[in-house]
């Protein structure tokens, strides 16, 4: 981006914001838009836990698939190069089904084998939840992606500041905390907070397993009042204002990064 573009009014976002502003005031001024918004943010708090915790899981298993992508070991990097692909090849609304009623049965019929022959009480699919496989199934999808951001970051650190590293004498995890993820983590934080911001649409997807996040709650409300146009409206403003938001924020803190790193 020139620094021409960089600095060119938004004129995107005003548009945006008036149309917010008029659905917000809509929120406040109807009873139609008020009830709606009312049920709906009850499944504000879920997407966000939805969201977070899928993306944090999924972020530790794509830096250790990350690891094991630049490792010297093959088995590893093949291993990591398998999964990855097979992860991105497959739709996340199939894996979400797939997980939800193919994995989680499969998991609970392994471990019922395991602890019967302990003795030990067994569980049945219903002891899963739905919200924990959606959640799994998003982890296992993202983790994919993640892992060629992290990937990209590693082996974008200089080989020379490494091989300093080593000459002082610096160990494999002090290396890997001191020199080389600090540096890689300016390189992945905007593909990271986009993954992020895609994340949160996405999590809307749980809803096919019936899980009450904003989209679900939006389906149920409008097959009882029938009020389509009102409710998708409140439900598009909700998922407009965080990722929008979060955007914002994101590019915010980029540019504050970008003008540390230029000092």
């Amino acid at each position: 981006m020139t620094p021409k573009q960089d600095q060119e009014f938004p004129y995107w976002l005003v548009v945006l914001g008036i149309t917010g502003l008029w659905l917000f005031y809509q929120v406040w001024a109807s009873a139609v838009y008020s009830q709606v918004m009312a049920t709906l943010a009850k499944g504000i708090g879920l997407t966000v836990f939805v969201t977070v915790v899928a993306f944090g899981m999924a972020a530790v298993l794509g830096l250790a698939l990350a690891l094991a992508g630049v490792s010297r070991f093959r088995l590893l990097r093949e291993l990591a190069r398998g999964y990855i692909e097979v992860m991105r090849g497959v739709p996340i609304m199939v894996l979400l089904l797939y997980v939800a009623f193919v994995g989680a049965p499969a998991f609970v019929a392994g471990w019922n084998g395991l602890t019967g022959a302990l003795g030990l009480a067994p569980i049945t699919t219903r002891d899963f939840p739905l919200l924990w496989r959606a959640i799994i199934a998003l982890m296992l999808a993202y983790s994919s992606f993640l892992a060629e951001v992290f990937r990209a970051g590693l082996q974008a650190v200089d080989k020379g500041q490494i091989e300093a590293a080593e000459a002082l004498g610096l160990n494999g995890w002090h290396r890997f905390r001191h020199v080389v993820f600090p540096q890689a983590f300016r390189t992945i934080l905007p593909p990271l907070g986009n993954d992020f911001v895609a994340m949160v649409k996405d999590s809307s997807l749980v809803s096919v397993l019936g899980v009450a996040d904003i989209t679900q709650l939006g389906k149920v409300t409008a097959a009882g009042n029938f009020r389509y146009f009102e409710t998708y409206n409140i439900v598009a403003l909700i998922y407009l204002t965080m990722t929008i938001g979060l955007s914002l924020l994101l590019r915010r803190l980029e540019k504050h990064l970008r003008g540390e790193q230029n000092r």
